[in-house]
């Protein structure tokens, strides 16, 4: 890990709030992040190949976070039942909802800015994209700490097959999960699949 590395102001912090503006001002800082996404576009394509699932939760990039859609609109466009969304807030339950999404289409801001679709159908998916701020063994995510995607999760039924996207950079050796966290299935960076259950 030693390429990825150099970004490191110091050691990683200890205190999540403090590692998440750590790792976040890492990835705005890295010279080479469009090479890096072309890479992950690449690992994406090649993991999707052989995937059953033809509905597939992503998200719009925020904060220097990788752009996945270009790799899942070529994805959506290899059949017609293919569906890609992405998510909506709930306000009451602070859950997720997933809801279409096509370039072009209808959008506008949630209530913390990001981009949403605006009237699209709504769907379950069975494949669910999740960025990463930070990543540790097991499947171990570090997110923005809302706890949007863990409360999701928790109350999708079937569970989808939860996909953690992010640069090698955040990996975390020592990160723990908290009682609340929900495991990712597998981790994709640049270099290729970093865990995989």
């Amino acid at each position: 890990m030693s390429s990825e590395r150099r970004f490191r102001f110091d050691e990683p912090a200890r205190d999540k709030p403090t590692l998440r503006k750590q790792l976040q001002a890492e990835r705005q800082a890295m010279v080479d992040r469009h090479q890096r996404a072309v890479h992950l576009q690449q690992v994406m394509q090649v993991w999707l190949l052989d995937r059953p699932e033809v509905a597939i939760g992503a998200y719009w990039p925020i904060k220097g976070e990788f752009d996945a859609l270009p790799a899942l609109y070529r994805w959506s466009e290899v059949s017609g039942d293919r569906m890609l969304g992405l998510p909506v807030i709930d306000r009451e339950t602070k859950q997720l909802r997933f809801h279409a999404w096509f370039p072009g289409c209808p959008m506008e801001e949630d209530a913390y800015g990001i981009p949403k679709p605006k009237d699209t159908v709504q769907f379950q998916p069975q494949l669910l994209f999740v960025p990463l701020v930070g990543f540790g063994p097991g499947g171990n995510r570090l997110g923005y700490g809302g706890g949007f995607y863990d409360r999701t999760l928790a109350a999708l039924t079937p569970r989808p097959v939860t996909v953690g996207l992010g640069f090698a950079h955040g990996y975390i050796p020592w990160l723990e999960p908290e009682p609340h966290d929900v495991p990712l299935d597998a981790i994709l960076t640049e270099d290729g699949v970093a865990w995989e259950a």
